[in-house]
């Protein structure tokens, strides 16, 4: 019986490896913000484990640069 259940497991599982050398992937087709840009957003939670969220830009300081003469 085990020398039946091996070569029955190895038929089985050859069709899933098959499937592994392309898998999918996920790729977002909006482009991440800047280093530039800042959000200030406010989630609300709903019923289900839903969430509403508003996000409105924010200002930004520039960035400061400290340079000695030495």
């Amino acid at each position: 019986m085990r020398r039946l259940i091996l070569p029955a497991a190895l038929v089985l599982a050859a069709p899933l490896a098959a499937c592994a050398p392309n898998p999918i992937v996920a790729r977002d087709p909006v482009p991440a913000p800047g280093p530039d840009a800042a959000f200030t957003c406010n989630s609300k939670p709903l019923v289900l484990n839903a969430f509403t969220t508003n996000c409105t830009p924010a200002p930004v300081a520039p960035q400061v640069v400290l340079r000695a003469k030495g």
